[in-house]
């Protein structure tokens, strides 16, 4: 069977992390992408999660604390475009992961919004390492989503081929707008042979 957005988004992490990697969830939400998250890095790795809504934050914290994992994730109540000041300067990033839309069983009127999700993409493209992901999981079927929607996909779509992969997982035949999944993979630099 294939796999849902948000259950591919999860693979496609889980085949790239490594122990020590260091990783953002960019919309903590109710805690899921974090604790998978936590449950995969190991040593130095750490997460860094971010979400404006002190619930979404309080839910995550009980959630890492009930496994034990909560001394590897830092987590900030505040908006994602503000992470390239609240990250140490010298931290790359090896993944991270958004789901665009608003936080389920709250406030449906607290949505993530195109400008702050690009200035977070973009801020995470720069401290990117090569073969590390970004994954946006884009939940659009409520208002404001369309929009947000359509202004990812012309960032992604621009994105210079020579240095990025972008892919486009969706269903193409689902009713009542179904979420869809893009990920931006930084290539591998290529070591230049010297004759």
């Amino acid at each position: 069977m294939l796999a849902t957005a948000l259950h591919y988004s999860h693979q496609l992490l889980k085949e790239i992390i490594q122990p020590n990697d260091h990783l953002i969830d960019a919309t903590v939400g109710n805690g899921h992408d974090t604790l998978f998250l936590a449950r995969l890095v190991k040593g130095s790795g750490h997460i860094y999660g971010f979400d404006v809504q002190e619930k979404a934050i309080h839910h995550t914290q009980e959630k890492l604390l009930a496994e034990n994992l909560d001394k590897r994730v830092t987590l900030f109540q505040q908006g994602h475009e503000t992470l390239a000041t609240a990250l140490p300067s010298d931290i790359q990033i090896k993944g991270a992961i958004f789901n665009l839309g608003y936080l389920p069983k709250s406030d449906k009127t607290i949505i993530t919004q195109a400008e702050t999700t690009l200035t977070a993409v973009q801020a995470i493209l720069e401290r990117l390492l090569p073969t590390g992901r970004i994954i946006l999981v884009v939940y659009y079927g409520h208002p404001g989503g369309e929009q947000e929607k359509q202004a990812v996909l012309n960032f992604v779509r621009e994105l210079p081929q020579a240095h990025y992969n972008v892919l486009n997982y969706q269903f193409i035949n689902q009713k009542n707008s179904p979420p869809f999944l893009l990920v931006i993979e930084k290539k591998a630099t290529k070591k230049r042979v010297l004759e």
